[in-house]
């Protein structure tokens, strides 16, 4: 009930635009799309409307000033059940997406954190895990929740740009780590363009390790 109210307020917002900033009444926060959230939790409030504006509960922003923009996914989603685990992400359920408005000159910035847009509550890990077929619990170090677009590439926290990846042997999150550190260094001094980051990435992201790093992963 609270999510179609959600919507509806949404879509309220969205043609009085400009003409009023008040709140709607039990609104406990603005999201940075312009929407309002009703949700009684900050875990996850305003996940997939690009984070947290405003407080409007009482409470102090423990978020960043970044404008995120909305969400652009690379290429459509056409499944959101049976997918495929692998070391990639099965590009059908999860073809990776980035926020609009996380620029080269945004994420390169000294002033940008990944802290201040990450935004991945346990039910959105639970929902990726039920799509990949797997059991909605907590899998520890066993498994991430990792996104695919990294953080540092402006990727964002929309369920199309997160898949489950095993935290060890060949293809784990830790390498994977690794060349997400590294893309952004380059895209920083220009080694590699932004767009061509998040493609490669997200098309084949052990093929752009090697690449990248000019030796193959360990098996």
């Amino acid at each position: 009930m609270a999510l179609v109210l959600a919507l509806v307020v949404a879509g309220a917002d969205a043609t009085a635009h400009g003409a009023s900033t008040s709140a709607p009444p039990g609104a406990t926060a603005r999201c940075r799309d312009g929407t309002y959230s009703f949700s009684q939790h900050h875990s996850g409030t305003c996940s997939h409307h690009g984070g947290v504006a405003v407080w409007l509960d009482g409470s102090s922003s423990s978020g960043s000033s970044t404008s995120v923009g909305t969400t652009v996914m690379l290429s459509p989603r056409s499944r959101a059940y049976g997918c495929r685990r692998g070391e990639e992400p099965d590009r059908r359920c999860s073809p990776g997406a980035y926020y609009s408005r996380l620029t080269q000159g945004v994420i390169c910035s000294s002033g940008f954190r990944t802290g201040s847009i990450r935004n991945v509550p346990q039910s959105e890990k639970f929902a990726v895990e039920r799509e990949y077929a797997m059991p909605a619990t907590y899998y520890g170090r066993s498994i991430e929740i990792d996104h695919i677009v990294s953080l540092e590439l402006g990727g964002s926290n929309d369920i199309a740009n997160l898949f489950p990846e095993p935290g060890s042997g060949p293809g784990n999150y830790h390498v994977k780590d690794r060349l997400e550190n590294r893309l952004h260094d380059m895209v920083c001094t220009g080694a590699i363009a932004l767009r061509a980051a998040r493609q490669g990435i997200a098309g084949d992201w052990e093929a752009l390790y090697r690449h990248v790093f000019g030796i193959s992963i360990s098996r």
